[in-house]
């Protein structure tokens, strides 16, 4: 029996060119071109970063070339955390190992294979294009267990063999975003061999041996270093409209996009056709994307992204967005390919319990009460960012704090963390998680967090400033 996992736009994304007739009189009401191309831009961003990520990552003759770069329908793994002085990736995650892999289901499906994990968490999140999550086998999911799974483009038919789920992705192009637990370095043998199961067939080719192709060619017009935020930040509000369109024609919008779908034809963009503006409605296009960039900076600067509560900032509608549209720009360009709630949340502090900016300067206590931990069916962990985001180099070597470590707990109960940039003396370093000297932030990842978390029941304490002792 074949069970279907499909995302709720599935098979009912909107035609790309079929649209009913609506009568002329829609577009001969009066339409504030700015405000409209505001939110426009905002609906647009996700799908271009995405185009653009994904034609960096790929552009690689063979997985072992770069970090987490791959061909398509081929696995890239990191196969260790980055060193301290590392400056590639933002917000890094020292809880899991990474294992990504670009999918073109155009030609054929693939079949994702996934290895039983013998009690270590994984998760293997998949996002099609527009930044959604529409499936993620694992153990939250599927129990851990092994498992073949054959992912087809929207609009696929064939036979699927016996033994293999089916899963019906939005958009032809896929993005995997597996994530392993690992437990320091001296985990990294045990991971590499787990990470070394996840394969990707071609349907043509499953049951034989099959190898993915080397020696790749490499397309020279694609930029493989600007990252791609810099990449789609530089672009105008029409040059990003325009290379969104083209990407309409690949990609299927979702079936509740249908309002702003009807709405974006007053800008003269329509799925599957050529964007044109004139010169009048390209201006008013360009300013309005710089103001919905704006937009998107300062709430992202401020850190009001979601729920605000004793100095945590975190979300927990992120993963999909329905027609949340400028919150899905937002999660886009702050942290593209962000897991649901029911699998990690991620509250961010970037000031103390008195609402000052945390910094070096002083030393401060998170303290949990006895049975007051983050609530966590899988595992939790705080991570040390300094003010731009990246790890930060100390003395004992340590950017996060894990629930898997040797913490101390007090006699009753509680644990305190310190943070703090000198250490806290040997009797306190076993729970010291390291400061810079200037700005820093701290982000607190729960895995698989439990229903009190996700409801809003349970309080993360603030960081308070150390009183000594």
């Amino acid at each position: 029996m074949v069970e279907a996992f499909h995302h709720p736009a599935g098979s009912a994304s909107p035609p790309r060119q079929d649209f009913a007739p609506v009568g002329k009189v829609l577009f001969a009401m009066a339409v504030d071109l700015k405000a409209l191309a505001f939110d426009v831009y905002q609906y647009a961003y996700p799908l271009v970063i995405m185009d653009l990520t994904m034609r960096q990552a790929t552009n690689v003759p063979d997985a072992d070339t770069a970090m987490l770069r791959a061909p398509v329908n081929q696995f890239a793994h990191a196969r260790a955390y980055p060193p301290a002085e590392s400056k590639e990736v933002v917000r890094f995650n020292f809880d899991t190992l990474y294992s990504f892999a670009w999918l073109d289901l155009r030609d054929q499906p693939q079949v994702l294979t996934v290895p039983d994990g013998g009690g270590r968490y994984y998760l293997v999140p998949m996002l099609d294009m527009w930044t959604d999550v529409f499936a993620v086998p694992g153990t939250r999911t599927t129990g851990g267990r092994a498992g073949s799974f054959l992912i087809t483009a929207p609009g696929w038919t064939g036979t699927v063999p016996d033994n293999l789920d089916v899963i019906g992705a939005p958009t032809p192009i896929v993005w995997i975003m597996g994530r392993t637990q690992t437990n320091g370095p001296a985990d990294y043998d045990a991971v590499h061999a787990f990470q070394n199961r996840f394969t990707l067939t071609p349907l043509s080719a499953w049951g034989t041996d099959y190898t993915p192709p080397r020696g790749l060619p490499i397309d020279p017009a694609v930029d493989d270093i600007t990252p791609p935020q810099t990449q789609v930040n530089a672009l105008t509000g029409v040059e990003l409209l325009t290379r969104f369109a083209e990407l309409l024609a690949v990609h299927p919008p979702h079936a509740n996009d249908y309002p702003i779908l009807f709405r974006m034809r007053a800008l003269g963009l329509e799925p599957g056709k050529p964007f044109t503006p004139d010169t009048a409605t390209a201006a008013i296009i360009d300013e309005a994307a710089r103001d919905a960039f704006a937009d998107m900076r300062r709430v992202v600067g401020e850190g009001r992204l979601g729920t605000f509560a004793n100095g945590w900032n975190w979300a927990t509608s992120l993963g999909t967005y329905a027609t949340d549209y400028r919150l899905r720009a937002l999660v886009a360009w702050a942290g593209l390919g962000a897991n649901l709630p029911a699998d990690a949340l991620y509250p961010n502090a970037i000031v103390d319990a008195d609402g000052e900016p945390t910094i070096g300067a002083h030393d401060y206590v998170l303290r949990f009460e006895k049975g007051q931990t983050p609530a966590a069916d899988a595992f939790w962990s705080l991570t040390m960012y300094d003010g731009d985001g990246f790890q930060v180099s100390n003395p004992v070597d340590r950017f996060v704090i894990r629930d898997r470590d040797p913490l101390t707990y007090g006699p009753d109960g509680s644990l305190e963390i310190y943070i703090q940039h000198a250490s806290p003396g040997p009797d306190r370093e076993s729970n010291w998680l390291p400061a810079p000297a200037g700005p820093f932030q701290v982000m607190l990842r729960v895995y698989s967090p439990r229903g009190e978390l996700l409801r809003g029941e349970f309080e993360i304490p603030p960081i308070r400033k150390s009183t000594g002792g």
